[in-house]
């Protein structure tokens, strides 16, 4: 098995079909380095809240819509819907493997799922076929440009260099589609006397078409980790997905933090 299907299996098995211990051990390396913020490294600090998870919720569907590999690193984009739909999640995650194929390391952000949004598509839907695996490098370029340039020094005038003016589609639920619908948002924010500044790229992992960011974040004084996922054509930004999560106190990790 490779890398995408470990991690896929991690989550499918461990989580969704209710075999943590199983899994973790089958598909981790000798270190499991834990980012997500509730959740202790290691074998057992996996079991330790994926089984009281799986207690609390016996009903789980989890769906493993896009997903992709960049080097020793895999993406996953994820749906959960727990308990017939009590509560429903949109997940992010980032893996680090070994040699061996196996996980070592794990970061995500999670969001509640939006039963409306302002687009009018969801926060999954769209396409999930990789393609132009020739571009890679020059995507992830473009896309770590347009992060530095237009999300970290705010030079939004610049937008327009990297995303396409014909065709963008968005799947935040508070943003519309296009540049106009980027534009409404970010000025409804400053109505609040909020602004969205990106302040690090932790990670930045693509795959022909597809290209993920981890960053950290800030708004007002609330710092965020935010996974986004761009789909680049002819050198342009056309779509975008993400989710967003605030970075609680520190006393409340469970492990070394968020990043």
């Amino acid at each position: 098995m490779g890398k995408l299907d470990n991690v896929t299996a991690l989550y499918l098995e461990g989580i969704r079909d209710g075999r943590a211990r199983e899994a973790v051990e089958r598909y981790t390396g000798e270190r499991y380095t834990q980012h997500s913020t509730g959740v202790a490294d290691g074998v057992e600090g996996f079991v330790a809240f994926f089984e009281a998870f799986i207690e609390r919720n016996p009903k789980r569907e989890i769906d493993i819509i896009r997903g992709f590999e960049d080097g020793r690193y895999v993406f996953v984009h994820a749906f959960q819907s727990l308990n017939d739909g009590e509560a429903k999640w949109v997940t992010m995650d980032l893996f680090d493997t070994d040699e061996d194929d196996r996980i070592v390391e794990h970061w995500d952000v999670i969001q509640a799922w939006a039963e409306e949004t302002v687009s009018g598509r969801t926060q999954i839907d769209g396409p999930t076929d990789v393609e132009d695996l020739d571009r890679t490098d020059a995507n992830k370029e473009r896309v770590r440009d347009f992060v530095r340039v237009v999300l970290q020094e705010g030079q939004g005038d610049r937008v327009t260099e990297f995303v396409s003016t014909d065709s963008y589609h968005q799947h935040n639920p508070q943003v519309g589609d296009g540049l106009e619908g980027l534009g409404v948002f970010l000025g409804q924010l400053a109505e609040q006397g909020l602004a969205l500044r990106y302040t690090e790229v932790v990670l930045l992992v693509g795959s022909g078409n597809f290209v993920a960011t981890l960053c950290r974040a800030e708004m007002g004084d609330q710092e965020l980790a935010i996974i986004d996922l761009f789909r680049l054509q002819d050198g342009m930004i056309v779509e975008h997905w993400d989710a967003i999560e605030p970075v609680p106190p520190q006393e409340e990790w469970a492990n070394s933090g968020k990043f």
